[in-house]
């Protein structure tokens, strides 16, 4: 504990995706409910969407340089690797040692990626304790160089179904949750999205990454699916636009009302659209994963073709494993093939029922409130 009871300083770190931001943003509200005098701050590359999120929360942040490997190739991103291999990655480490240096945290969360490279080897250095927390089945290239410099390995899956680390120094606790994505009501539901409940509701989460695919195979049956299904779509904030006025020419003003287009869904707005939801449609993430599954719904996962270590595809069929989800890999994901697998759920209550059963199975939704505890453990020792 710190001497003079002074607030200890807690130190955040990661790439900068939404999928690091919200665990660190669930890891802070559990920690100040404990009651823990704790001051937060988060050193990430510069990403406008996690600081606007990160503030709201009060956590202090500073932008530091990052570089990353970029898979695909060609000439710009050979030169792009080299830049950022040679400049951008040692000049963030030495950014992040003398943040790290002045701000003396007390302890490092470390949620991994490109971005969290700097802060973790300064903490190193200067003797500063690491919690590390992997997501995904298989760690990205950052979390499995950085495992080397952490004190303890939190990871979301179960320990076997996890890639690469030692499993003498993981745990597996889940993926953190903001506790309020499960505290939906379907009548709010209904009054926020203005829906009609005449029809089973999907909710389709095509993610910022991966929300054109299945924008396309949507738009590509909207008439067909909105005769028997109410629709919450969330489009991507780049594709809301073009996908709503597509669905305008598409669909006729009888079908309208059962459709609902959304750029993004904000915390308020995804925790209603789960509790209603009868169906899930997502990429394969983390963190759609486990909050798909703590909210107990059936779900068609898509997972990222792109994904680094093939990391969306190897999550959906972990997940799978428990009979909670239908795994549709983008090379079988044509319009008329994914309606009739919604049907075919739809016309077979006891699949649903069953993806029900194993979502609960799989399902930790108290896993920001075990992580909060075992750094509060740590920290107060």
């Amino acid at each position: 504990m710190p001497k003079n009871n002074r607030p200890i300083k807690i130190l955040f770190t990661g790439g900068g995706t939404a999928g690091h931001i919200f665990p660190i943003i669930a890891l802070t509200r559990e920690i100040r409910r404990s009651g823990l005098n704790a001051n937060f701050f988060y050193f990430g590359p510069k990403d406008d969407f996690s600081a606007i999120l990160l503030s709201q929360e009060d956590v202090s942040i500073k932008t530091i340089f990052a570089g990353k490997i970029r898979r695909y190739w060609g000439f710009q991103s050979i030169l792009q690797n080299m830049a950022d291999v040679l400049l951008k990655v040692p000049l963030g480490i030495l950014q992040s040692f003398f943040y790290v240096f002045f701000l003396a945290p007390d302890f490092i969360f470390s949620k991994g990626g490109y971005g969290s490279l700097g802060p973790v080897i300064s903490a190193w250095i200067l003797q500063i304790p690491v919690f590390l927390h992997e997501s995904d089945v298989s760690p990205g290239l950052a979390n499995r160089f950085l495992s080397r410099f952490s004190t303890q390995i939190f990871v979301a899956f179960p320990i076997e179904q996890t890639e690469y680390f030692s499993d003498n120094k993981i745990i597996a606790v889940g993926n953190p949750l903001r506790r309020e994505i499960l505290t939906g009501s379907r009548e709010e539901a209904k009054k926020l999205f203005n829906l009609k409940r005449g029809k089973p509701v999907i909710l389709i989460l095509g993610g910022s990454q991966g929300a054109q695919k299945i924008n396309d195979t949507m738009l590509n049956i909207l008439p067909e699916i909105l005769t028997d299904f109410e629709l919450i779509h969330q489009t991507g904030e780049k594709n809301f636009p073009s996908v709503r006025e597509e669905a305008k020419v598409v669909i006729n003003k009888e079908l309208e009302e059962y459709y609902h287009p959304a750029a993004f869904l904000k915390e308020i707005e995804l925790r209603e659209a789960l509790s209603v939801a009868d169906l899930v449609v997502s990429r394969a993430g983390s963190g759609a994963i486990f909050e798909i599954a703590a909210c107990g719904k059936p779900s068609i996962l898509i997972p990222l073709t792109i994904s680094a270590q093939d990391h969306q595809v190897k999550n959906a069929y972990a997940y799978a494993q428990n009979q909670a989800a239908l795994v549709m890999e983008e090379a079988n994901l044509t319009p008329h093939f994914f309606l009739e697998k919604v049907k075919y759920l739809f016309s077979h209550p006891q699949e649903l029922e069953k993806m029900r059963r194993g979502a609960g199975i799989f399902a930790k939704p108290d896993s920001a409130q075990v992580l909060a505890q075992y750094i509060i453990d740590y920290l107060t020792k």
